[in-house]
């Protein structure tokens, strides 16, 4: 069964262009080490709540945007592997290739599929 890693982020609205270039990047890089598909979401429709929601997780400010991303990946063990070659590649060190969001903000964690219909 296939496995997921997924994010939210909050990313300065001006940084749209520049963020959509760093994910392409790096879509890029993953699927180089074995991720099957990047999908990368720019918020559009992402109410603030008053307990819980997005925007309250990521302490989203009124100058950023909600993101929400995803990868998918053959198995958890291609993951695993992938993930430790990812974070060793030259082309997505912060020098080279910055983030631009605080990645103190970003939310992130990996998913076993249960259901895929």
């Amino acid at each position: 069964m296939n496995y997921v890693d997924g994010f939210v982020a909050a990313v300065p609205t001006a940084n749209r262009e520049q963020y959509i270039q760093h994910a392409r990047d790096a879509a890029e890089v993953f699927k180089e080490h074995g991720a099957l598909r990047v999908v990368e979401c720019w918020g559009d429709d992402v109410p603030e709540g008053k307990v819980t929601s997005f925007p309250l997780a990521v302490q989203c400010r009124p100058d950023e945007t909600v993101i929400f991303s995803w990868l998918l990946w053959p198995s958890r063990v291609v993951r695993d592997r992938g993930m430790a070659k990812v974070m060793e590649d030259p082309r997505l060190q912060p020098d080279v290739n910055p983030m631009p969001f605080d990645g103190k903000r970003l939310i992130y964690g990996g998913f076993e599929v249960v259901v895929d219909e």
